[in-house]
Parts: structure tokens; C-alpha cells; sequence
């Protein structure tokens, strides 16, 4: 591997983590439709993939840590991820703990990093001798998931019950497109429907203010509040921040994560992240374990399923690689599921963009934490409108979209919107809709 090509992988490490440091201070951002889009862009532009990768990998990293800051300064979700921790975070916040659940859930997040990495290739090699069956039962991991996710989930009936329906309405597009020529016959159109379910709720939700009553249930007369705390400069020196016992509550978590890869990250989160918190008795230690954990599994969750996706497997078995990095399996011809990244490239050379990407992301958004975690609230807050960012990820996917089957796929996009959107609003979470895509194929195929 050439020095010109680790330097454009620092590179594109850099443009990522200053991108996406911004948005990860915007609360509300979903982690699938603002990696996903941007990643897959990139890609599409011909850019090296090891390039690509290094940036994707600097992206989430920063994406997932930054996103923090927002729960844990307003009490606003940055991301999905961070939606759990959000009592937590208010709870301490009451206390006057701010500044130090800041430093903490950011030492959190350097933790699920450092220990999922080696985790996962350690995993990786357990698993070597079955990968092949693995990924030729691909399909069947696909529909086995989709059910288990929906076994697990709140609405388990209606999320069962919404997988056939769900597939048939994917592969019933992909066969309109091939009867009438717009792509040819038994090319798969996954991005795209891929890009619908990521923006569902969001666009459901602009689609809602067409109608007049749902517009007024939006109707506000007051702007919102939010009490930003003043943070105290403090030392960047990490000693002594984490207690022994938060030390051992996330390294214990993400291990026990990491080889559950194929499960919901979010359902990781919350149910290792409140399983380690309820060991203190002390309700202050118990949201600080909580908050520390919850942010090494934010982390830990989607850098293992990510390595074990892209390097061991080629195929996106994980949420986090059928989510927001979809892009590498779906931008021809290197990414295609049907012609991995794995086949260019070696193990040691996949893994460079994981090193690189992640340990600037750690080292520079540490520092930025760290200092500069409430007047950067601040500024996104008052300086940046939430509008203008959700613009630029709609004309994406519209462009995207566009780019993939022609002005038809932009309505079915639509259609596909609506109809995810509004089963995620009654409990039918991403990660069953995600999955059910890519089984769609089979899953028909079965009922034939």
C-alpha cells in the first residue's frame, strides 16, 4: 500500500470528522440518512475505496460520539443511538454533573472503539470456518433476522405480520421496472429502496403537512427553550474520569456485543447499557455507569458489525452495514453484493481505513469534546437551520433516487416512504424493514 493512498485516507478522515462534527450537534439527525447518502455520493465519484472506507469509518466514529453532545447539554437525541440515554442525561444534568458526563461518555465512546476493533477480528477468526455457509444462507440470515428483531420489538405482531406484504412491494417494483424495460431484467434496485426506508418517518412527516389537520397538531406559538449549563474549562488528562467499576461495565458490554453483531445496536444499547447501570445503587453512579456503557456500545456495535460485514463476510448481515453503510455493497462494481470489496483487497488492507479513520476521529473529537462541547451546541443551535441540513439529505435521495431507475424510482421512493414510514410510527422498527429488503428476492421466491 502506497503512501499517496494512506495520505488521501487521513485525508478523507479529516474532511469527515470536520463534517460531520457539525452535524452531529444537530439533535434529530437519524445516523442511517445522514451517513448513508453522503457515503454512497462519495463513492459514485469514483473515489478510491479504501479512501471511501477510511472516510465512512472517521464518519460514524465522529458521528456517534458527537451526537452526545446535544443529549447530554440539552436533553435533545442527537441520533438514534443517543435516544436512550436521554433520562439519564437529564437526571445529571439536574445535579450540575454536565461537564462530567461529557467527559465521561467520551471516554466511553474511545473505550467501545478500542475494544470492539480486536473484538471483532478475534471473532472473525472464531468464524472462519463457517463464513462461506454463512454467506450462502445469506437469505435465510436476512429472514431469520427480520423475524427475531420482530420477536423482540413492541409491536411484534404487526412487525411479523409486515414482512411478506413488505417484500412484495419491493420485488413487485424491481418487476415493474424490468417488464418495462427501465432497468435491465435481474438488476436488483436496493439503494434506492434502501434510501426510501431510510428517510421514511422523515418524510412521512413532510408529506403530513399537506393536509391541513396534521398541520395544525404541528402548529406552535412559542419557539422552543433549551437551557445550555456553562462548562468550566477542564483538563484533557483522561485519569481518574472513569471509576474502575464504569472501566469494567463497558469493556464487559461490548464484548458481550460483539458477537451478537446481527442484533439491533439500539436494542444492544439499551438493554446492556441499563443492565450494567442497575449494578449502583447510588442513582448519580447508576446514570454516570449507564451513560459511559450506553456510549461504548454506541460505538462498539457498529464497528463490529461493520468489520465483520465488510472484511470477513462481504455481505451486510449487521444492521450497521445494512443501515449506514449500505453504500459498500450497493455502488457497482466494487461494493455490489454480488462482487465485495473482499475480492480487491486483503484483510490487512481493509483493515488500514478502520485504523486510520477511527483513531483520528477518537484523538481530534476528543479534544474538540472536550473543550468545545457547549459553545458548539450553542452555535448549531442558533447559527444553523435544522431545515437547511434536512434539505440537503432529501435532494440526495432524490438525486440518488434519480440516478438509479429514472423519474418513476423518485415516486416509487415516495411510495415506499409512506409506506415504512407509517409502519415505523406504529413500532415496526428499521432494522426488520432493512432486512425484509434485502430477503425480498427469496422471500418471494419461497410463496412460487
Amino acid at each position: 500500500m502506497s503512501w499517496i493512498l494512506v495520505s488521501q485516507m487521513i485525508l478523507a478522515a479529516i474532511l469527515a470528522i470536520g463534517l460531520y462534527t457539525i452535524i452531529g450537534f444537530i439533535p434529530g439527525t437519524d445516523e442511517t440518512s445522514v451517513l448513508m447518502p453522503i457515503s454512497l455520493t462519495l463513492i459514485l465519484t469514483g473515489i478510491h475505496p479504501l479512501v471511501a472506507l477510511s472516510f465512512f469509518v472517521a464518519a460514524f466514529v465522529t458521528l456517534g460520539l458527537m451526537n452526545l453532545m446535544p443529549t447530554l447539554v440539552i436533553g435533545l437525541p442527537g441520533g438514534v443511538m443517543s435516544t436512550p440515554m436521554i433520562s439519564h442525561a437529564l437526571f445529571l444534568k439536574q445535579q450540575g454533573k454536565t461537564a462530567t458526563a461529557i467527559k465521561k461518555a467520551t471516554l466511553g465512546s474511545v473505550i467501545g472503539v478500542c475494544i470492539s476493533l480486536p473484538a471483532s477480528l478475534i471473532l472473525m477468526q472464531l468464524i472462519s470456518p463457517i463464513i462461506e455457509p454463512l454467506k450462502a444462507h445469506a437469505a435465510w440470515l436476512f429472514i431469520l433476522g427480520a423475524i427475531f428483531l420482530s420477536l423482540i420489538s413492541k409491536a411484534k405482531i404487526l412487525s411479523l405480520l409486515s414482512i411478506v406484504p413488505l417484500a412484495i412491494l419491493f420485488q413487485s417494483l424491481r418487476s415493474l421496472y424490468w417488464q418495462i424495460g427501465l432497468v435491465p431484467e435481474g438488476k436488483n434496485i436496493t439503494t434506492s429502496f434502501f434510501l426510501g426506508i431510510t428517510v421514511a418517518p422523515l418524510l412521512l412527516s413532510l408529506l403530513s403537512l399537506f393536509h391541513q389537520e396534521e398541520r395544525k397538531k404541528l402548529e406552535r406559538k412559542h419557539y422552543q427553550q433549551a437551557y445550555i449549563p456553562k462548562i468550566p474549562p477542564h483538563s484533557l488528562n483522561p485519569k481518574g474520569v472513569l471509576t474502575s467499576r464504569e472501566r469494567k461495565s463497558s469493556i464487559l458490554a461490548t464484548l458481550l456485543a460483539t458477537p451478537l453483531f446481527v442484533l439491533s445496536p439500539v436494542g444492544l444499547t439499551i438493554l446492556l447499557g441499563e443492565m450494567m447501570g442497575k449494578k449502583e445503587k447510588d442513582p448519580v453512579k447508576q446514570a454516570e455507569t449507564t451513560i459511559v456503557t450506553m456510549s461504548a456500545l454506541a460505538q462498539g456495535t457498529y464497528m463490529s458489525g461493520l468489520v465483520i460485514s465488510v472484511i470477513a463476510l462481504g455481505i451486510p448481515i449487521a444492521p450497521a452495514a445494512i443501515g449506514p453503510g449500505a453504500a459498500f455493497f450497493e455502488a457497482p462494481p466494487i461494493f455490489s453484493i454480488n462482487h465485495t470489496i473482499t475480492d480487491q483487497f486483503t484483510t490487512g488492507e481493509l483493515l488500514v481505513p478502520f485504523l486510520v479513520g477511527s483513531s483520528l476521529a477518537l484523538v481530534l473529537v476528543y479534544l474538540i469534546a472536550m473543550r468545545f462541547a457547549a459553545p458548539l451546541t450553542l452555535f448549531v443551535q442558533t447559527k444553523i437551520p435544522h431545515e437547511a441540513i434536512l434539505a440537503i439529505f432529501i435532494s440526495l435521495v432524490v438525486l440518488l433516487g434519480y440516478m438509479d431507475a429514472g423519474l418513476l424510482n423518485v415516486f416509487a421512493i415516495i411510495l415506499i416512504a409512506l409506506a415504512c414510514g407509517t409502519l415505523n410510527r406504529l413500532g415496526v422498527n428499521y432494522g426488520i424493514q432493512f432486512m425484509t429488503l434485502y430477503a425480498a428476492p427469496f422471500l418471494i421466491q419461497l410463496f412460487s
